[in-house]
């Protein structure tokens, strides 16, 4: 199922918009991903298969955009991401030991 846009545009702050498409822009292309690598599982002709997962990956690249634009816009994402990997690290420190 593809995502819906949770938010009615129109009603976000004109300062917040932009970050806003941007993270619904990062929303369509990771629902892209998925389709194409599920229908790429599910198919057994190697020339559609590796097309989706060609596509899928131009996808990821569609993300990694979107993200570096946001990330511009966007300080306490920039901070929350390196919290987030912070807190994988340490949890997969722990599991180490």
């Amino acid at each position: 199922m593809l995502s819906k846009i949770p938010v009615e545009l129109d009603r976000i702050d004109e300062e917040d918009l932009d970050k806003q498409i941007l993270r619904l822009a990062i929303m369509a292309e990771l629902d892209a991903i998925n389709l194409y690598e599920q229908l790429a599982n599910m198919t057994e002709d190697e020339n559609i298969r590796t097309i989706l997962l060609d596509v899928a990956r131009e996808e990821k690249t569609h993300v990694g955009e979107f993200m570096a634009l946001l990330l511009n816009l966007d300080e306490e994402q920039v901070e929350e991401l390196e919290a987030g990997k912070e807190e994988v690290e340490e949890l997969l420190e722990e599991e180490e030991e």
